[in-house]
């Protein structure tokens, strides 16, 4: 895979895992509404999808080894490879009960975190379940805090 493509699809895919997790629990145990953690989602596939296709840009540019074409070609596949996954956490929300919604999303998406974090130690000839268990880590730690931080707001604020 060429690599501007390559940095957009990782950085796209894990940071459409973590965050859109993240904002899905907190937004679920805060208030418990179906419509909000779809908004939530909705919201975070475009915002965040174009903040962070910015990001890797400008990051790109600043590095000062890459074209102008790889640049804008690690921005798109950002934007595109998070859109599209965050958008897969929809399909849950839309089909289950919101608390069955939040189980399916986090299988889902730690599921899919762990394949491509397999494939990258594969890659870097290192042990897998390292690096499997060093990104599920933090992607349960992101899980689990925000969802103290909603259970927090709906006690402070509910």
């Amino acid at each position: 895979m060429k690599h501007s493509l390559k940095i957009g699809f990782c950085f796209g895919l894990t940071s459409g895992t973590i965050t859109t997790l993240g904002l899905m629990v907190g937004l679920h145990s805060g208030t418990h509404s179906k419509l909000v953690v779809l908004g939530g989602i909705l919201a975070i596939a475009v915002a965040d999808a174009l903040s962070d296709a910015l990001g890797i840009h400008i990051s790109e540019e600043s590095e000062n080894k890459h074209t102008v074409k790889e640049t804008w070609e690690s921005a798109i596949s950002t934007f595109f490879c998070k859109f599209v996954f965050a958008l897969t956490f929809v399909i849950p929300v839309l089909l289950f009960e919101l608390t069955t919604a939040i189980v399916v999303g986090v299988i889902w998406g730690l599921s899919v975190l762990s394949l491509l974090s397999f494939y990258i130690a594969k890659e870097q000839k290192v042990k897998p379940w390292k690096v499997v268990a060093e990104h599920l880590i933090i992607a349960l730690l992101v899980i689990v805090i925000t969802h103290y931080v909603g259970d927090l707001i709906a006690s402070t604020f509910g």
